[in-house]
């Protein structure tokens, strides 16, 4: 079977244009690998401002670089693309990333945690403060701005965990997976638990750190990169150590599933969550912003006009002239010259 999966990574891709990218291209990699799919391809889809305001230059390069630079350091071939200038995009980019991936369809992985008993490791790269106030408001609102609000990645790492979790599966020692991207453990914990209708305890003094001064609020929603969370059968916890220390990946175990649908997470004997898991996975609010018609849309669609600044022509003379508006386009033109 084929897996395949595209998500932007936007503004954090403006913010700081390289490591935007790169982690971006990290984390589709990732919800791939947790499919139980090896990654064996990427494409991206870019809208970038007016290619002649200095400060797309930056961006461009930056998101091209970040793009590359990851996908080169996994080996994984770039095998197409799509970029777009406008100045509806000067200072919000669209940075889409996908990343394809192969597997044999009774070999697919799911997040979920089912099993009252199972284990709850968290394995991969330790968790920093980089990416703290990325996706979440909360983080923006409450946290300081000391730390990277752009993820940090390091795609040498990435490429372990690859052959590490291929390796894991391989040795059905895995009862379910998940990456850890936006918002963290607060975001693995729970969908793992929602999907699987079952709860988790899970003390937070077990994370593996790179700053020991992080709180605990932080390390629930630091999106630090190259992170997975595995539920484990006790039993397999042996054959699952063997293989995360041969490939030199350190873990820690968290908690377990329990059979009650709640998600307690301590720290130490302090309880700072308790909540039904359902409640943050997927019973969210829904947003209903206000809409609009665009007016523009009808003197689009009208037969005389085609937009405001390309009127439709009426002699062969302003045809030449739209004519050479469109071919000298950057649009239009090759993108080779993007690096």
């Amino acid at each position: 079977a084929v897996t395949f999966k595209v998500e932007s990574h936007n503004h954090p891709s403006y913010i700081e244009p390289f490591q935007g990218a790169a982690t971006g291209v990290g984390g589709i990699v990732r919800d791939i690998l947790t499919m139980g799919a090896r990654p064996i391809a990427v494409m991206d889809q870019l809208r970038f401002g007016a290619v002649a305001n200095p400060d797309t230059a930056r961006v461009v390069h930056g998101v091209v670089s970040g793009i590359s630079f990851y996908g080169n350091c996994l080996g994984l071939p770039n095998i197409g693309g799509e970029t777009v200038f406008d100045k509806v995009y000067q200072g919000n980019p669209l940075v889409n990333a996908l990343s394809v991936g192969a597997l044999r369809h009774e070999d697919l992985k799911l997040a979920k945690a089912t099993n009252p008993g199972d284990l709850v490791i968290l394995f991969g790269a330790r968790t920093g403060a980089d990416g703290i106030g990325g996706v979440s408001v909360l983080a923006s609102e409450t946290f300081d701005a000391d730390g990277p609000a752009v993820q940090v990645g390091d795609p040498f790492a990435e490429k372990v965990l690859i052959e590490c979790c291929l390796e894991l599966y391989a040795a059905q020692v895995v009862a379910g997976i998940q990456d850890l991207g936006g918002a963290g453990l607060s975001c693995a914990t729970s969908e793992l638990a929602s999907n699987g209708q079952a709860g988790m305890r899970v003390q937070l003094k077990n994370v593996l750190l790179r700053d020991e001064s992080l709180t605990p609020e932080e390390i629930l929603m630091s999106e630090s990169q190259e992170r997975m969370m595995a539920i484990v059968p006790k039993e397999s916890l042996k054959a699952f150590t063997a293989i995360v220390d041969k490939h030199e990946v350190e873990y820690s175990v968290l908690g377990e599933v329990i059979k009650e649908p709640r998600l307690y997470i301590n720290w130490g004997d302090e309880e700072i969550v308790n909540v039904p898991p359902r409640s943050v996975a997927h019973d969210g609010p829904v947003y209903e912003r206000p809409v609009l018609y665009p007016t523009w849309l009808d003197q689009l669609n009208r037969d005389s006009v085609i937009n405001n600044n390309l009127r439709r022509a009426t002699e062969a003379s302003e045809l030449a002239e739209q004519l050479v508006q469109i071919v000298s386009s950057p649009n239009q033109a090759s993108k080779s010259w993007i690096t």
